[in-house]
């Protein structure tokens, strides 16, 4: 009989993972969509646009590990009214950030489309989508915070619901507008638009229906104690910003010292990438229990409940690395055929699809410890494990791909996972659990 702990755990990561893959799902009927259009120039400005946006929102995504971890240990104090004050605040900064992209707009598309470098035929079509999609800014950012909140809130059910829903009319809007009415990138850019504002609608409905008691009166406390929450709450997305802009540089250099090895390279290396991306679907749902579980119990301060939640996601890692290890050794080349039949790409991957063997064992640490440390809001330890990495993965590029090329870029990537989750491990031991002993 499954643990009561195991339970709460799953019950947290299945709704997360869910979630997770409906993502990948929806781009892929985007271009579907575009690509019987009859112009392979539509299907490159909506992969260019659709970059932009990803990473624009990834660099705010502090808005949702945040709000979860902090929101999570009010739910374990029992102190609604601090949680409420969370999401509150996580609301107005992510408006106020989202007015900001969309007053910057035009120097920012003209900024991000430069340093992609789509040819001139794409650009234009590109922009066009830019300047559609940027009015999405709002509910996009706003439902970075409330996924946060409901994480912490301990409910991964009400994301994935709102993602479905979304998607759905996502889909639905993008077609109509296609089809029935004739247009082209701007009709898959309103449908986009159109469905971000459907899921804040919706996850607001949702925060009304199951949530509505705890926005009642909210206690008095000493302004002081208010101040010094507000200083906590910039404090660890200050934190979080910083690193996500390290984890940014590491990925976005990846890609780029790949393009320069050549476009079969550059091909293999983002087929590859794909089987990391499946290992982070699974692995992320994990680390959302570690936040929202982890924060709980430590909010709590029930610390052996916290120490169970934290042996068992790493028995769980453990488990989905042997897992992935095993069908990426008998299925990884089969995937990549899968993915294309270009013979120099198939020809190629077979001299590296070595790496990807080692994605699982290399990465499952920073993945659970991520998790952890965003629920216990030990955020520095996070920025200070990704500086450390990224000094290493550059360091590792710059003088290992001269002598054995993309091997070194791969062997920089993989030894970048694994001091990631080292780094949070020693500083797990040897700081956070000595000085914190509930």
């Amino acid at each position: 009989m499954m643990h009561q702990r195991d339970r709460q755990i799953l019950q947290i990561a299945i709704p997360a993972i869910v979630t997770n893959i409906t993502v990948p799902l929806l781009g892929l009927v985007d271009t579907a969509i575009v690509g019987h259009m009859g112009d392979a120039v539509y299907i490159g400005a909506i992969a260019v646009g659709s970059m932009i946006f990803n990473l624009v929102y990834w660099v705010f995504g502090f808005l949702r590990m945040g709000t979860s971890g902090m929101t999570a240990q009010a739910y374990g104090r029992e102190n609604m009214a601090d949680a409420v004050r969370l999401l509150k605040r996580a609301l107005a900064i992510a408006v106020g950030i989202a007015l900001l992209i969309i007053i910057l707009q035009r120097p920012l598309c003209q900024l991000m489309l430069t340093l992609i470098g789509p040819t001139a035929d794409v650009r234009p079509w590109a922009a066009t989508y830019f300047y559609i999609v940027v009015w999405g800014a709002p509910p996009s950012l706003a439902l970075f915070a409330l996924t946060g909140w409901y994480i912490g809130m301990q409910n991964t059910r009400i994301p994935m619901l709102i993602s479905i829903l979304q998607n759905i009319i996502n889909i639905a809007a993008s077609l109509l507008l296609v089809y029935a009415m004739g247009m082209k990138v701007e009709g898959v850019a309103l449908g986009t638009v159109v469905a971000q504002y459907a899921g804040l609608l919706v996850a607001l409905v949702f925060l009304w229906r199951h949530y509505r008691q705890v926005f009642g009166p909210s206690v008095n406390i000493p302004s002081e104690t208010a101040l010094s929450s507000a200083g906590d709450f910039f404090r660890v997305n200050r934190d979080i910003f910083l690193r996500t802009l390290f984890l940014v540089a590491v990925n976005l250099y990846f890609t780029s010292a790949g393009a320069r090895q050549g476009a079969v390279i550059l091909a293999v290396n983002t087929l590859l990438m794909q089987l990391y991306l499946l290992l982070s679907y699974i692995m992320d749902g994990f680390a959302y229990a570690g936040e929202a579980l982890g924060g709980r119990y430590w909010g709590a301060h029930e610390g052996e409940a916290f120490r169970d939640v934290v042996r068992r996601l790493f028995r769980w890692g453990a488990g989905m690395t042997l897992l992935f290890t095993a069908v990426y050794v008998v299925g990884g080349q089969s995937f990549l055929h899968l993915l294309t039949d270009e013979p120099s790409v198939v020809e190629a991957s077979a001299s590296y699809v070595g790496w990807a063997y080692l994605l699982p064992v290399a990465g499952v640490g920073a993945f659970i410890w991520d998790g952890i440390f965003i629920g216990i809001t030990a955020t520095r330890g996070m920025l200070l494990s990704s500086v450390l990495a990224a000094i290493v993965f550059f360091g590792g590029v710059a003088t290992l791909t001269g002598p054995i090329g993309n091997h070194g870029l791969w062997l920089s990537m993989i030894v970048y996972l694994a001091i990631r989750g080292i780094v949070q491990t020693w500083l797990f031991c040897n700081r956070i659990a000595k000085n914190n002993t509930f």
